[in-house]
């Protein structure tokens, strides 16, 4: 039973549309590699980059719902920063006090501070005399501990309530980073059930997955540690400028000659990285994609032993992954060095002129102590912000796949329509569809389906069988024509109301992880106890249930390997008995099945397509001799139609299908004996 959610595509209808790939390969658009050749190294085409600078406004348009959030934070960051920089500049009369009263200690006691400087002048000491004018000083007088103690104390004030202000930013920031990733997350599953089942068919399932799981939880972590940084580093590099041009307009000056210096390498630097850290993420989707198909098919791997291939395959792109990374990592991480080697000059250089300004008189020894420290709070969030950049590029390399999903085409667009109930008549009016526009499968095709009966799909492999149930379910949508459900064009309904009342039976059966009660109970949620085990009665689950550990509560992995083919089989046309559909389609319902539980499962069947409309793709045509109408069909077109009698009176394409089935066994027991045209019928 289809997911009233409208989420098939990536479950059961994945899986329907894999039953017919297998051997309709020309029928499937060019874009779409085979399960071998992906799994043997023939990834998908190289992806190309989207440019840094819209990705990542892109990126923080998602912090948009946020945005009351973000002014806080940014007002918390203003503050703390302020407070964090007007520090050093206390913290610089602080020296200066205790080197005021150092000097002062040496001069002699009762003499006033024109009287030194005079003196001093007088010995021809004009650069001591310089210094002495400019401090605040008292002959004789040593260092003042209750004022050095108010200045230590209001400096501890301020950085501690910096501190607290900024613990206080960086928690409402990290929140409102989460929530987006938890919207994005949203966003994403979302957009999954809305992207047509040929979207899934041109993915392999490791490169979604990939960017569902890993690049978005590296955009998270980008997000977390670079926007909080770089608001701080911002705010800082501006409050430590202004701060600069206080104490000192001239040694400002020197200082800003890095930003340049450090735009010029940053911006070098970071256009290379980019597209090797976009190169890390597609390899890291190829490996994931190759492993999951791998672990996946593991059995078939070792039954044509082809561990040597796989294990070539994974250590190529292994191989890959490792040059893309080590490349980006290292070309990102040269950034850091060369940020510190500007700032390590830059330190020099102040420090240098402005011991020469202090030894001239014309700064006081603790602005140029602040001015030092300035000058490496000026430098650090550059390097910082440098250090960021592999981060930040990283995440944005994520966001551009992430958004390569998000602005992927998505279904038609869907209607509102409710469906009533329904007497079950289907009908197709000059249909014409193809999977490549270049290869028409369906021309023009019309078939009507009665209420009630049972219309049996056969033909060759590749001939359009399951084609035709999927655009029943409108997992396709249709080059021409139209398809009516009771006189409504189907493409009036809503994808939800229409799947919801169709039932499925598939030849790949899939079963989720959980216990085999909610696999049963997945058709219809709101079935009690009792429906769910008359269902499995039904059905001949409950012969086998028994027989294991937890009967009804036994827990089904996600691959179903605890439980044998058939028995999966069985569990899914419980779902859909208990679905009770009003429309049903059997795509070889039990063709994993043995002989003798087909049997029983077929009387299953015929009560449970009683008073519905059933289509029935069969191989095995003995299973489909009850049926009310028998559609041959090949090339995607109807070839011949009837009932099982009318057709082989007929000796058409159904009649050599049907003997082709026997002729076999009749050639073993009578080589030279022609088959019989009416033999098969008993």
């Amino acid at each position: 039973m289809t997911d009233t959610r409208d989420a098939k595509p990536a479950t059961e209808s994945a899986a329907l549309a894999a039953q017919e790939n297998k051997a309709k390969a020309p029928e499937r658009p060019k874009y779409q590699p085979s399960p071998g050749s992906r799994m043997f190294g023939q990834g998908p085409a190289p992806e190309k980059s989207i440019s840094f600078g819209p990705s990542l406004r892109r990126l923080l348009g998602h912090l948009a719902p946020e945005r009351v959030i973000m002014a806080l934070v940014i007002a918390l960051a203003v503050v703390g920063i302020l407070m964090s920089v007007v520090g050093p500049r206390i913290l610089g009369w602080a020296t200066d006090v205790i080197f005021t009263g150092i000097i002062g200690k040496q001069l002699p006691v009762g003499a006033s501070k024109e009287q030194v400087v005079a003196g001093l002048r007088a010995e021809g000491n004009n650069t001591f005399a310089d210094m002495v004018a400019r401090l605040d000083i008292i002959p004789g007088r040593g260092i003042d501990f209750d004022r050095l103690g108010e200045i230590l104390l209001l400096a501890l004030v301020l950085f501690f309530a910096s501190s607290v202000f900024l613990w206080i930013q960086g928690y409402l920031l990290n929140g409102a980073v989460q929530r987006s990733i938890f919207a994005m997350r949203n966003e994403v599953e979302a957009k999954i059930n809305r992207l047509p089942l040929s979207y899934f068919d041109r993915q392999t399932r490791g490169e979604l997955l990939s960017r569902v799981t890993n690049d978005i939880d590296n955009i998270s972590q980008a997000l977390q540690q670079t926007l909080s940084q770089l608001l701080t580093s911002l705010l800082t590099v501006i409050g430590v400028t202004v701060m600069m041009f206080i104490v000192s307009p001239t040694l400002a000056l020197i200082a800003l000659v890095t930003i340049p210096v450090s735009v010029l390498i940053t911006g070098a630097i970071g256009k290379r990285s980019q597209k090797l850290f976009v190169n890390q993420w597609k390899t890291t989707g190829e490996l994931n994609g190759h492993i999951e198909e791998a672990f996946t098919g593991h059995a078939l791997v070792k039954v044509f032993g082809r561990q040597r291939e796989v294990q070539a395959v994974f250590a190529d792109k292994n191989a890959d992954l490792y040059t893309a990374s080590f490349g980006a990592q290292f070309v990102s991480g040269i950034i850091m060095p060369a940020m510190m080697f500007v700032g390590n000059l830059n330190y020099v250089v102040i420090a240098v002129v402005g011991g020469l300004r202090v030894a001239s008189g014309t700064m006081n020894l603790g602005d140029v102590q602040a001015f030092i420290q300035y000058s490496r709070m000026f430098t650090q969030p550059l390097t910082q912000v440098a250090s960021m950049a592999n981060l930040l590029q990283s995440g944005v390399a994520s966001a551009e796949r992430v958004f390569e999903v998000l602005d992927a085409e998505e279904e038609s667009v869907e209607a509102s329509g409710a469906l009533n109930p329904i007497r079950g008549r289907v009908e197709f009016e000059h249909v014409a569809f193809s999977y490549d526009p270049a290869k028409p499968l369906i021309t023009d095709l019309s078939l009507q389906a009665e209420p009630g009966s049972t219309v049996a799909i056969v033909g060759p492999t590749g001939a359009g069988k399951t084609t035709l149930v999927n655009l029943i379910m409108r997992f396709y949508e249709l080059d021409g024509g139209r398809i009516t459900l009771d006189g409504v064009d189907i493409t009036t309904i809503s994808r939800a109301a229409l799947r919801s009342s169709i039932g499925m039976v598939l030849q790949d059966s899939w079963l989720f992880h959980g216990t085999i009660r909610d696999n049963i109970a997945y058709g219809r949620p709101t079935a009690t106890e009792q429906e769910i085990l008359a269902a499995a009665e039904a059905t001949y689950v409950d012969r086998f249930v028994h027989s294991l550990p937890d009967g009804y509560d036994t827990v089904i992995d996600e691959e179903g390997s605890n439980v044998s083919a058939g028995e999966k089989q069985l569990i899914t046309i419980a779902r859909a008995f208990l679905a009770d559909p009003a429309l049903l389609i059997l795509d070889e319902a039990t063709s994993s099945v043995d002989t003798r539980t087909e049997v029983l499962v077929q009387h299953a069947m015929a009560a449970l397509r009683t008073d519905r409309t059933s289509f029935v793709i069969a191989h095995r045509l003995s299973t489909i001799r009850d049926a009310d109408v028998i559609l041959v069909m090949e090339h995607g077109d109807i070839v011949e139609q009837g009932s099982h009698d009318e057709l082989l009176d007929r000796e058409g394409h159904y009649f050599e299908l049907y003997n082709s089935q026997f002729a076999g066994a009749s050639e073993e027991s009578a080589p030279d004996e022609a088959v019989p045209a009416g033999s098969p019928r008993s």
